[in-house]
């Protein structure tokens, strides 16, 4: 199966990595997704702006609540902003004091980064712990009325988005989907007259659809009991995903358009069916959700013009085909899955042991480790296994990726050192990226960036498949 991608810049190249290269471009095609668009206007609202991108969102403001996490603060006397949290230190153990020994390794993107990879999460996305409601509309039009029932739709997401979110975010997220007008909701233009081909906000018929989608909802949906909305969009509508994904997401941005006093600021539209014939539909087809639902968590895409070749299927923003997997340990610790206690920083020069349990652990053990190269960057180590949302893992071990906080979404923004370089992978599973299905470093084996001066040796594992690791810092 092809897909499409429009150009972006090729992810920055970082010389002088040996023991694991990261990976170079293979020129696999991707699916269609749209890059980074400018705020649409609705005349109808106000003039009030939505700031929308396909899978990704314009950059906010440094003032407001975050999304999760302890407060953001401002670090001054910068040419650019940042954003870094201020933790006072307590006594050895207590979070206090874990808080204050991972603040070096929280590391923060300038201003006017789309979706930075930095922390905190900026203001205006939704929160990513505790109860989270989700608003779920289901549309259809005259040219392309709804097959069946429009609840039967929103089953092929609901149950099993909510599931993953549990499993995740170990019940830090609880996702609740609700959907209140249990019919179709007819557009008053046939689909065609919109104008909709790839998903483009900033069209003016996409301005109208949003428009009409509000103006037909209101009088039965109180949108400020809400933290997010899906439109669920008839299957028929548009082209096949196996043509062009059309799927969208307006995020974070707070001159969204208003309906009930709140900002529609976090919406997700999903059309077609992400079925690519292998018969896993069923299991697999509503990952598409939980990838667009990151964006309004603020979570970036981490695929390229390469498709996959940056990250592989070692995050939902990567790649949301084919078989389940999960976040990256550095993405969940961004949105409050994971607490300072559960993350070693490796940020002074000389060795760091530590022992790390698999992501998909349930338990709070320590399962990240983060190396600052600088106040924008770094390397993430943690142990990936197949268990909870992974089930595409053929090779456990050992996860090596550097994150860059200051590169856009769709630019790379987090690349996997790949520790066979060349290898072609270790499954066959479709729509899996093969040449980093076996990325993971494996006991007796090491990665090396001499330019940065930054080793990392695997000394060995358990039974639970506990992994130790030794950080060397020069």
């Amino acid at each position: 199966m092809e897909r499409k991608a429009i150009p972006m810049q090729q992810p920055r190249p970082r010389p002088g990595i040996t023991g694991g290269p990261l990976p170079t471009p293979e020129g696999r095609p991707r699916r269609v997704r749209r890059g980074p668009r400018r705020a649409l206007t609705l005349a109808a609202l106000a003039a009030l702006s939505l700031a929308a991108v396909t899978s990704a969102s314009t950059s906010l403001g440094d003032t407001g609540r975050v999304a999760a996490g302890p407060a953001g603060t401002l670090r001054a006397g910068q040419g650019t902003t940042v954003r870094t949290q201020v933790q006072p230190e307590g006594p050895p153990g207590s979070p206090e004091a874990a808080e204050a020994a991972a603040q070096p390794c929280r590391i923060a993107g300038t201003r006017g980064v789309q979706m930075s990879e930095g922390m905190p999460t900026p203001p205006g996305y939704t929160r990513s712990t505790g109860e989270v409601r989700a608003l779920n509309l289901m549309i259809d039009f005259s040219d392309a009325p709804g097959a069946g029932r429009a609840l039967d739709r929103f089953q092929e997401f609901a149950p099993q988005t909510a599931a993953w979110f549990e499993t995740s975010s170990y019940g830090r997220l609880r996702y609740t989907p609700e959907a209140p007008i249990t019919d179709w909701l007819r557009m008053p233009l046939p689909f065609a007259e919109y104008g909709i081909e790839r998903g483009a906000p900033f069209e003016p018929g996409y301005q109208q659809l949003v428009q009409d989608i509000v103006t037909m909802a209101d009088p039965q949906v109180d949108f400020s009991a809400y933290d997010l909305v899906n439109i669920l969009v008839t299957p028929n509508a548009g082209p096949s995903a196996l043509e062009t994904v059309l799927s969208v997401t307006f995020s974070g941005n707070h001159e969204a358009p208003v309906a009930d006093g709140v900002p529609l600021a976090n919406t997700s539209f999903v059309y077609s069916r992400q079925d690519d014939g292998s018969g896993s539909y069923a299991e697999t087809g509503f990952r598409v959700l939980p990838h667009e639902n990151g964006h309004v968590f603020g979570l970036p895409d981490l695929y390229t013009t390469d498709g996959g070749a940056s990250v592989g299927h070692w995050d939902i923003m990567s790649e949301d085909w084919g078989a389940n997997n999960d976040l990256l340990g550095w993405h969940k610790w961004k949105l409050g899955w994971l607490d300072a206690r559960q993350v070693g920083c490796a940020s002074r020069p000389g060795r760091t042991e530590l022992t790390l349990a698999p992501l998909s652990s349930p338990t709070g053990d320590r399962k990240l480790a983060f190396v600052p190269l600088d106040n924008a960057s770094g390397y993430a180590v943690e142990v990936r296994t197949r268990g909870g949302n992974d089930d595409a893992v053929c090779k456990p071990g050992v996860l090596i990726y550097r994150v860059d906080a200051d590169v856009d979404t769709g630019n790379g923004p987090i690349t996997v050192a790949d520790s066979e370089r060349d290898s072609g992978g270790c499954t066959r599973r479709p729509n899996v990226h093969l040449e980093l299905s076996d990325a993971p470093f494996e006991p007796g084996t090491s990665f090396t960036d001499r330019e940065r001066r930054v080793r990392v040796d695997v000394l060995g594992s358990d039974e639970s498949g506990n992994h130790r690791v030794r950080i060397t810092r020069r």
